[in-house]
């Protein structure tokens, strides 16, 4: 997460933070991003965070920007494209395979045909004079 790294300056928690809770029981605190991928992004972290381990008590305080809305739009509209491609995909596997198992079927079913023909010839008993 981007506030592991974080460079972070504490803010006096507002009404928000005073709903949430981290898992040490604490309220948390609003905090300031301090990297590259989130410059001064407001989050909610615990109270220590960076002083003891065992709480990763993380959620965003500012709501996302437009940009990220329009992303996530159009991430979901190439997920939904995506999903319908392997639709398709699986549909055409199906179908070779269903082809597949009968062209083995019929392959069989003349190799067992000829090989009787040609048992059947063995079998016939010969006159012996």
């Amino acid at each position: 997460m981007a506030a592991r790294s974080s460079t972070s300056s504490r803010i006096p928690s507002s009404s928000q933070g005073r709903l949430l809770l981290c898992s040490h029981g604490e309220k948390p605190v609003l905090r300031i991003s301090g990297t590259k991928e989130n410059p001064g992004r407001r989050f909610w972290g615990c109270v220590y965070f960076e002083v003891q381990e065992g709480c990763n008590f993380f959620r965003w305080a500012d709501p996302e920007t437009e940009v990220e809305y329009s992303e996530i739009a159009r991430l979901r509209k190439k997920l939904s494209m995506m999903k319908s491609r392997t639709k398709v995909a699986e549909w055409k596997l199906k179908f070779v395979a269903v082809l597949g198992f009968f062209g083995w079927v019929g392959f069989v079913c003349l190799l067992l045909q000829s090989w009787s023909k040609v048992t059947q010839q063995c079998l016939i008993p010969l006159n012996l004079v």
